[in-house]
């Protein structure tokens, strides 16, 4: 990974350094909350073609197929139903405040921009470049499986979150982004939160917000409170004892990949016993759903009456009427459980009997993945150590 320094020496290079990239304050501790926004239709293929694409899979033609074919409706974003697939949170890059996406699955903070065609920003706030503080030379891609993406130019401005200021941070403007990014009007973009070394800032890796600021805060540390049919929360530099019951339980992170990587050594479905086995995983707020090994899926839909894995519709689906079985990941010796209805993830189409599972196999990804399937009935401590950690419990007011 090419050193911080050398991107400082770019930037200073382009006249926007200045002399401290983070404006000092007393030592910071704030929450950001999630913001609701629109309308959306819940398409479960889609969310696994998105997530396939994410990480530079090859998308199965039934899984696209099905995605192209998926609700025909939307549903408002009320309370009852908006946060299950879209998480958006305010950022102020330059002047403007945008709808980012936090992601601990990805490390590039990239925004719609002043630079791309007007077609592509009806709907959009956009981050207003300044020509003064471009970055000479350094350029950023996005790209996935069927072509689609983003790509763009970078920029050391000014981020603010929860009122903590990175004034030099790399900002990714986009020049163009495909059509999928485009349609979305929610979101005009995403801060990543996973580690700096998969930054996708060429030809010197950029730092993300958190490692720029995290030594400014009051611990190196945030907290994530996803909620199920509600906004949730992100801590930044303390833990809020009032979120979750019980203790947090830690596990040591690999971050040999780039992610918040652990291993979960068990699972259990419903009130069944624990079966031993290693899940390599990641915890990921921008994924949806909650993807695990085929073995582990099988036997939880095993005991799901009516359930299929269904080609037609891209994964894992039974009757909306079902009551659906707790799922428990044992993770640092203890039993992590999500509850039953957290996993009916919405009909598959507009109207319909069957519905979408908030489980489905990690085939085709190469590992497991804990998306707010599983997050949003956790509160999860992200310690940026010296060994980093992450640390789980039962989020409060959440019951199996």
């Amino acid at each position: 990974m090419p050193s911080i320094a050398s991107l400082t020496a770019a930037l200073a290079f382009a006249g926007a350094v200045v002399a401290n990239p983070i404006e000092l304050q007393k030592r910071k501790a704030f929450s950001i909350h999630q913001e609701e926004r629109t309308t959306f239709a819940k398409n479960g293929a889609q969310s696994r073609v998105n997530t396939l694409r994410k990480f530079s899979k090859p998308v199965p033609a039934n899984i696209l197929a099905a995605a192209a074919a998926g609700p025909t409706g939307t549903a408002p974003a009320v309370p009852g139903d908006a946060y299950d697939s879209l998480y958006l949170s305010p950022v102020t890059i330059g002047n403007t405040t945008l709808q980012l996406d936090f992601d601990t699955g990805s490390a590039d903070l990239w925004a719609f921009s002043s630079l791309q065609p007007s077609s592509q920003l009806t709907g959009h706030d956009y981050y207003k470049v300044d020509p003064a503080k471009k970055v000479a030379g350094a350029t950023w891609k996005i790209s996935y499986g069927d072509g689609s993406g983003a790509a763009g130019t970078v920029y050391a401005d000014k981020v603010v979150v929860g009122g903590v200021t990175a004034t030099s941070q790399a900002v990714e403007a986009a020049t163009s982004v495909s059509s999928s990014f485009a349609s979305d009007r929610d979101t005009d973009g995403l801060l990543g939160l996973a580690f700096s070394s998969i930054n996708t800032v060429q030809p010197n890796q950029a730092k993300t917000w958190f490692d720029t600021v995290h030594s400014t805060l009051a611990a190196p540390v945030f907290s994530v409170a996803l909620k199920y049919h509600a906004a949730g929360t992100y801590d930044f530099g303390f833990i809020d004892s009032a979120k979750y019951t019980g203790a947090l339980t830690y596990v040591n992170v690999n971050t040999a990949n780039g992610f918040w990587e652990f291993t979960s050594t068990g699972y259990a479905v419903g009130t069944g016993t624990v079966v031993k086995t290693s899940i390599d995983a990641i915890g990921d707020t921008g994924t949806t759903l909650l993807y695990l090994p085929t073995a582990v899926v099988r036997a939880y839909y095993a005991k799901v009456t009516g359930s299929s894995n269904s080609a037609t519709y891209g994964g894992y689906v039974f009757p909306c009427t079902a009551t659906l079985p707790s799922f428990t990941a044992v993770i640092g010796g203890v039993n992590q459980v999500v509850p039953g209805k957290y996993i009916n993830y919405a009909p598959v189409t507009d109207g319909s009997s069957t519905c979408f599972g908030g489980i489905q196999d990690n085939t085709g990804i190469g590992f497991s993945i804990f998306g707010d399937i599983f997050l949003k009935s956790k509160y999860v401590v992200h310690e940026l150590s010296s060994t980093p950690r992450l640390g789980f419990a039962q989020q409060a007011g959440v019951t199996a």
